[in-house]
């Protein structure tokens, strides 16, 4: 057995208090879209799996992730809370673009279904989730993972739960 070479990742992020106050008075989809110009910083998950936004439009977004070793879990793939992030966090932010101001969202449930394993060879993945029911009070939404190759990779169904904030 080789002796094992230690890595290090530094993640840097900004403060999402001072975000998320602001996105509650503004439509959710100019707040995404906000992100997406680099006029606001975006989420600190984003920075643990080298996530960014890649389009945004109402009840769609689409959003890319570079996987690597620091992801992987004991049998050497990338670990399902990769995947699970990603489903979630496109799933919640298509809810998201159908929001007025003042309105908020939190995940109530995310369906995952594994398709294909994921290492640090495939490469960049994209996600997209798209609403298939919005709602007052909750918004029902489907989202799937590809590789570059367009291979299905991962599926997920979620329920949003869509609250006034405050």
């Amino acid at each position: 057995m080789t002796e094992p070479s230690e890595h290090s990742k530094t993640i840097t992020w900004v403060d999402p208090r001072p975000q998320a106050a602001l996105a509650l008075t503004m439509s959710g989809l100019d707040y995404l879209r906000a992100i997406l110009a680099g006029e606001i910083p975006g989420a600190p998950i984003a920075s643990h799996i080298n996530m960014d936004f890649v389009s945004v439009e109402t009840g769609v977004v689409v959003m890319g992730a570079t996987p690597d070793e620091s992801h992987y879990n004991p049998i050497g793939a990338v670990h399902g809370g990769f995947f699970a992030t990603l489903l979630d966090s496109v799933c919640g932010c298509a809810v998201q673009t159908t929001l007025p101001a003042g309105t908020a969202y939190t995940s109530l449930d995310l369906n995952v279904s594994f398709l294909r394993g994921i290492t640090v060879d495939t490469g960049r993945v994209v996600a997209t989730g798209r609403v298939t029911k919005p709602g007052s009070r909750a918004a029902f939404v489907e989202a799937d993972i590809k590789d570059a190759d367009g291979r299905l990779l991962a599926t997920a169904t979620s329920t949003c739960l869509v609250f006034p904030a405050g």
